[in-house]
This record gives structure tokens, sequence and C-alpha cells, in this order.
């Protein structure tokens, strides 16, 4: 799966998200540090990669809709997001991402346990 890293992860997560057979590459990488939320998402959508951030702004279903992108995942803390968390956090998105379609959706990454987003009907 082809994934971009947020600006406020930098580059950490990314050797478990690659160890995993992930293609990530991340914000800073691309130059676009500073740009707006909308940048990154047109961004993500024009190199088909679904986007992995700690931003809440992601979660909002009608700022961003998940069937626009190719995947959302935020990472969700109830405390600091120190290093060990946010291992934590990237081992169960990588779980998530082996048994569960991810374009188009919208993912809480919370320790041990994703939330799908689900539109109503």
């Amino acid at each position: 799966m082809k994934l971009k890293l947020d600006e406020n992860l930098g580059l950490r997560g990314r050797d478990m998200l690659a160890a995993a057979g992930h293609d990530v590459c991340s914000v800073p990488e691309q130059d676009l540090c500073s740009a707006t939320d909308e940048q990154v998402a047109a961004r993500c959508r024009l190199d088909q990669r679904g986007i992995v951030t700690l931003d809440l702004d992601f979660a909002n279903p009608f700022r961003f809709p998940p069937s626009e992108h190719h995947g959302i995942a935020v990472l969700r803390a109830s405390a600091r997001m120190s290093e060990e968390v946010l291992h934590r956090h990237s081992a169960t998105l990588i779980g998530a991402l082996k048994t569960q379609p991810f374009e188009g959706s919208l993912r809480i990454v919370e320790e041990g346990r994703v939330r799908v987003f689900e539109p109503p009907v």
C-alpha cells in the first residue's frame, strides 16, 4: 500500500510501515512542510496514497470525505505520543492494513484497536 506520513509524524513510524511492505513517503520528503491540510490531501490523491497523521482535522468526514481519498488513518493517543506509544499505534495500524480495506476509509487508530468511520446510509 502507498502511504504518506503527515508532517506531524516526520519519519517516525516509517521504518515499521516500510518493513511491513508498504511504500512510504513523508510530507517533509516532498517539501510539503507548512502546506495546508487541503494541499496535503490533494497531493495524496494525486499520488494515490493514503495518509497517516496525528492531525484531528483529517478525522472530520465532512471536511475530508473518506470516499474521496485513498485512506485516512488518524493516530489517537490518550496521552502524549511518545516513541513507545507511536510504535504500538503503528503496529495496530499495520495489523489493520493486513485485514481491512483502507482505500476510501477513515480509520481512527488507538492503542490495540482501530475504529472505522461508517457513513450514515
